[in-house]
């Protein structure tokens, strides 16, 4: 996952987090967990996390194991996790055990929910497990300011002709949340990805580098756009950006520990082979990128995954 170090202070908006409005209209088709309710309510931090990672992301039960030590991060320093989910048709914000397992445990028979499927889960009073974009949308309309995740989507391989563009890049263009996450995953075009995200007016931050980082590993051979060494420095940039009424969201990238970090050629022959074996399956769309997750996963012995839970 992206960073529990600068999480422990970015965290840690209570200034910038706007009370719950009980005239709020979908408030009364969102249902919250106590503790994220108290916390919206009385102004105090609250970090949005997205669901895909448990249901799409990685196996039972270490899906489950990863979602609770996430959480759990979190409340150790100081702010209140709100996992967001869609559960028969209801959206969640914040989590109980029970839901945790329920969602751990129905895996891919969840539908992986960008915000383009978010009616249509809704209405057919179905299981939704977030993206990026459909968790920085909740994230927004309730008022959280500040989501952490592993590692965003982005323009995909061989994107200038196939157009598969990840709906989080847009998402980071028109709404208000700050991203804390461990860059772009490295089976995407991360050069097509920061570009596409200048274009969005997205700025995009190297937290203590220089170089933007690729999810499994520390290093993408792509120069930050920005950088920022503190949380403080990081605060301050989502307090402009929200004060000036950009309208749209912050991205800021931590890289995985250099000790954590995957090999990066290892990985790469990985990317290629289960490229080409997409390619070969016709596998497109939102299917893409779990089954190259998983491809990469099986052809590296376990390495990304590691990296990924890390």
């Amino acid at each position: 996952m992206a960073s529990s170090s600068a999480l422990s202070r970015l965290s840690n908006l209570h200034n910038h987090l706007r009370p719950l409005d009980s005239n709020n209209q979908i408030e009364g088709l969102v249902k919250f967990s106590p503790e994220v309710y108290q916390a919206l309510s009385s102004g105090r931090a609250v970090v949005a996390l997205e669901s895909t990672i448990i249901s799409h992301g990685m196996p039972y039960p270490q899906n489950l194991e990863t979602a609770k030590q996430v959480e759990e991060i979190v409340r150790k320093n100081g702010a209140v996790p709100a996992t967001i989910a869609i559960l028969d048709g209801v959206p969640c914000v914040g989590l109980s055990a029970e839901q945790l397992e329920r969602l751990a445990t129905l895996g891919t028979r969840a539908q992986k929910t960008a915000r383009r499927d978010i009616a249509y889960v809704v209405a057919g009073r179905r299981n939704g497990a977030t993206t990026v974009s459909a968790t920085m949308f909740f994230a927004s309309t309730v008022g959280i300011p500040v989501f952490v995740t592993g590692g965003i989507g982005g323009v995909h391989r061989h994107g200038e002709e196939t157009m598969d563009v990840s709906s989080d890049l847009t998402e980071l263009g028109k709404t208000p949340v700050a991203v804390v996450s461990a860059g772009v995953k490295s089976i995407l075009d991360i050069p097509k990805t920061l570009e596409y995200l200048e274009t969005q007016g997205v700025c995009v931050v190297g937290y203590k580098t220089d170089e933007f980082p690729a999810f499994f590993t520390d290093t993408s051979g792509c120069k930050a756009p920005c950088r920022l060494d503190t949380p403080e420095e990081c605060a301050r940039l989502i307090d402009a950006t929200t004060k000036l009424k950009l309208g749209n969201g912050v991205l800021i990238a931590v890289p995985i520990p250099k000790e954590q970090s995957a090999s990066g050629s290892k990985i790469e022959s990985a990317i290629q082979k289960a490229l080409k074996e997409a390619r070969e399956k016709n596998i497109i769309g939102s299917a893409e990128t779990p089954f190259l997750l998983a491809r990469v996963n099986e052809l590296t012995g376990g390495a990304s995954l590691a990296s990924s839970i890390l």
